[in-house]
């Protein structure tokens, strides 16, 4: 699949719906959609189950305490509510489907009563109430894509955020570098609010600033991404490169790494495998 390709394919892909959802806050889009582990064979369980013997009964039931730790998507689209969490349903649907308990949580975006600093308090919102609902072992694993990435690992750096490992797909690492760029039309001077004092309202969300103490990250990005360079992955790693390992794929895209069936969708699932695994 070429890199023009990948977003076709993904946005192509029907919506699964999860098996519950659940409400942080009283704004529509304060919501977990929760998908509970499944067994192999189950319907939605696309790719196997490699822990669906120890993490679920056959019927979808809760996995026990001693499974895998939790697996928490932050989907990207720039912040703006434009761009929902539904594309990344099929994602969540088959990592359950590998026997993994998974929230795909939603926040409030630019557009919508989003932007600084309620998107940001709205995952570490999100993020626990994933923990309060989701069956699992130890503390939840934080995947974000694009935008979702850098939501990611500024949650992970916030004291007291219970996050075990942080994900990042393509993520927009470096906000001060996505601004300069002015990716997607200036998404970053809309996030942060643009007018005076903006450069400090960018370095207060940029990760590259503020990197989550103890934390590991993994950085999973494409050499063809255009969307968000990889240089902006490239420069966060090497800001903090005890914590940090980047995995490069070359030819792969911006959207691929998050479309189940694709190859490069099995880079990521062999990542969670072991991370999970761990």
């Amino acid at each position: 699949m070429s890199a023009a390709d990948e977003k076709a394919a993904l946005l192509g892909l029907a919506p699964v719906a999860p098996d519950r959802t659940v409400a942080y806050g009283p704004h529509p889009d304060q919501v977990v959609d929760l998908y509970l582990p499944r067994a192999a064979g189950d319907a939605r369980a696309a790719d196997g189950g490699r822990w669906a013997d120890r993490a679920t009964a056959a019927d979808g039931a809760a996995a026990p305490a001693a499974g895998p730790p939790p697996v928490v998507l932050l989907h990207g689209g720039f912040w703006r509510a434009a761009y929902d969490r539904r594309h990344l349903s099929p994602l969540a649907a088959a990592l359950a489907g590998q026997g993994l308990p998974v929230a795909l949580a939603e926040y409030r975006r630019v557009g919508a009563g989003g932007g600084a600093p309620q998107t940001f308090d709205d995952v570490t919102a999100g993020l626990a109430a994933a923990v309060r609902e989701l069956p699992g072992g130890g503390d939840p694993v934080l995947v974000g894509h694009s935008a979702g990435g850098q939501l990611a690992l500024l949650a992970a750096a916030r004291p007291g955020t219970r996050v075990s490992r942080v994900l990042a797909v393509a993520p927009v690492a470096d906000l001060a570098r996505a601004h300069a760029l002015g990716l997607s039309n200036g998404a970053v001077a809309e996030l942060c609010g643009d007018g005076p004092g903006l450069a400090d309202r960018i370095a207060a969300a940029d990760p590259v600033c503020h990197p989550p103490a103890g934390v590991p990250v993994t950085i999973l990005h494409g050499t063809d991404d255009p969307d968000v360079p990889l240089d902006l992955s490239r420069r966060y790693a090497a800001h903090s490169p005890g914590t940090t390992d980047l995995r490069e794929l070359p030819g792969v895209g911006h959207y691929g790494l998050v479309t189940p069936g694709s190859p490069s969708c099995h880079t990521l699932f062999a990542q969670l495998h072991r991370t999970c695994s761990t």
